[in-house]
């Protein structure tokens, strides 16, 4: 296995309105340089962020963070009525951090917090990226198909026994830990030829291992919560959303449509689709870095390190 950079800080803030629960977090790069918040799949936890990204984050000068939902690694479980309520737990986080301003990037089931987190608090959110995102398959935003339609029939199944199973499953991994390198190497021989190459390479099968070892094996009830989530009203509309977003898809995505992605952009005011030819679902986990490129193109007043030239505005 490669070596695979460790965080340079990690921990839990204490969120809630008696800041009686924790989100857990990792933190890479510069702590000076701007700020990208980095909002993990699903399933997932707080360094589910490919290796180039953590890399990339020091050798550039920007501040890298991914964050846990409630239910896995350091987090505490805890269930929202919205995916819009998981925003107030977002702002404590980031004044905690002492962080003013930032970009957000949200990989498939992180795409709708990642919105939620720009409809809300388009004060500190500068700019977004959202890579396969799940998009809603209910109210009048709503598409169907894929993966999250197939959810919505078993939803009070969820929001009941979600967490009995997602504590089951911990179990279950707390034990398993030998299993875990075969078992993302029989997920990839499973996978689309995309998915199936890039679960090829070291450096991803370390991301994926390094985030399950020390995050997601912790607590799985996140999962079954992003689920019965998705498939509700997510508390706001996506045309409400006003700051700019590029959205990522892979055109043979097998989990999330690409006409999902094509649909979601739509509704966006001020959205750009990025149309990965050839790729999948988890395969376009392998552009980090030209997505971070694009999403700090919004801060036209940020100096990256080496030297390199400010970064221009997004038009």
């Amino acid at each position: 296995m490669i070596a695979i950079d460790r965080p340079k800080l990690e921990g839990s803030v204490a969120v809630g309105d008696k800041r009686r629960r924790r989100i857990g977090f990792s933190e890479f790069g510069s702590p000076t340089g701007p700020v990208v918040i980095w909002l993990h799949g699903t399933p997932g936890a707080r360094r589910q962020i490919p290796c180039e990204a953590r890399e990339y984050a020091e050798e550039r000068g920007f501040r890298l963070i991914g964050l846990d939902r409630p239910g896995v690694g350091s987090s505490t479980a805890h269930r929202y009525e919205a995916i819009s309520d998981f925003t107030s737990d977002f702002q404590i986080v980031l004044s905690t951090l002492g962080v003013d301003r930032c970009s957000v990037i949200g990989m498939s089931g992180g795409g709708p917090y990642t919105l939620a987190c720009a409809k809300f608090l388009p004060d500190r959110v500068v700019s977004v990226g959202v890579v396969g995102g799940v998009s809603p398959v209910t109210g009048p935003d709503g598409i169907a198909g894929g993966a999250v339609d197939n959810i919505r029939a078993v939803e009070p199944l969820l929001s009941k026994a979600g967490g009995p199973i997602g504590k089951a499953v911990s179990a279950i991994l707390s034990v398993a830990r030998p299993i875990a390198e075969p078992a993302i190497a029989t997920y990839g021989r499973l996978s689309p030829d995309a998915d199936r190459e890039l679960l090829s390479r070291p450096e991803f099968k370390a991301m994926f291992l390094d985030d399950l070892l020390h995050g997601g094996s912790r607590r799985m009830e996140a999962p079954f919560a992003d689920l019965a989530l998705f498939v509700r009203d997510w508390g706001f509309r996506v045309g409400d959303v006003t700051t700019p977003v590029i959205w990522w898809h892979g055109d043979r995505d097998n989990i999330i449509p690409y006409a999902h992605g094509v649909h979601m952009t739509s509704l966006l005011p001020n959205a750009e689709l990025v149309t990965v030819p050839g790729q999948s679902h988890l395969s376009t986990l392998g552009m980090s870095v030209e997505i971070i490129d694009q999403v700090l193109a919004a801060w036209p007043d940020q100096t990256l390190r080496h030297d390199r030239t400010p970064l221009p505005a997004l038009a």
